[in-house]
């Protein structure tokens, strides 16, 4: 049971990041029924964070939805534009990203049994920031996801989750093809 769970949310997965690539809305939908899979695998796993931050997914998700439907201080009708992350917010991405990630391994570290807090507290802060950087299209966010999906998916291996580390190798290659299609579509609007 817990193998084809794990699969099936590995195939939502790669729809998900498919539906990213192309820019399109749809990704968001598809994004609030990921977490409904991952809260449950991640807990089986001891992945803390990892499981927290699926609940966040689902806000975020909704949120994501609604700001490129309406964009900020936009008609209703017009859809956010791609565009680069301004200079000025890249510092309190870097301090937001530091601050989640000692909290995070804080509570990790002396209050689960998470096997490594490290890791896990690592890719949930860098996976926020890299949320609400694709929640703003800002074009950047495929770096972010690079990394973060290179680190989980060598922690997936580590812990057997084989369907979800294969989909992380694919979500860790993907952002290259991504970053630059985004960057055409950019240049042309």
């Amino acid at each position: 049971m817990y193998d084809t769970i794990e699969i099936v949310a590995a195939g939502i997965m790669l729809l998900y990041l498919w539906l990213e690539y192309r820019a399109s809305i749809w990704l968001w939908p598809v994004g609030v029924v990921i977490p409904a899979f991952y809260i449950y695998i991640y807990y089986v796993n001891k992945f803390y964070a990892d499981m927290g931050v699926n609940v966040y997914y689902l806000f975020a998700s909704a949120y994501g939805w609604y700001r490129w439907q309406r964009g900020h201080g936009r008609e209703a009708s017009d859809e956010v534009a791609i565009r680069r992350t301004p200079r000025g917010v890249w510092l309190r991405l870097a301090s937001a990203y530091i601050l989640l990630q000692a909290a995070l391994y804080l509570v990790l570290s002396r209050f689960t049994d998470s096997p490594v807090p490290w890791g896990d507290a690592f890719t949930t802060a860098l996976s926020i920031v890299g949320m609400w950087m694709l929640a703003q299209k800002y074009l950047e966010q495929w770096g972010v996801w690079m990394v973060v999906n290179a680190v989980s998916a060598a922690l997936y291996f580590w812990k057997g989750m084989t369907p979800t580390a294969v989909t992380y190798v694919v979500y860790t290659i993907v952002p290259i093809f991504g970053y630059l299609r985004w960057r055409r579509i950019m240049e042309a609007e």
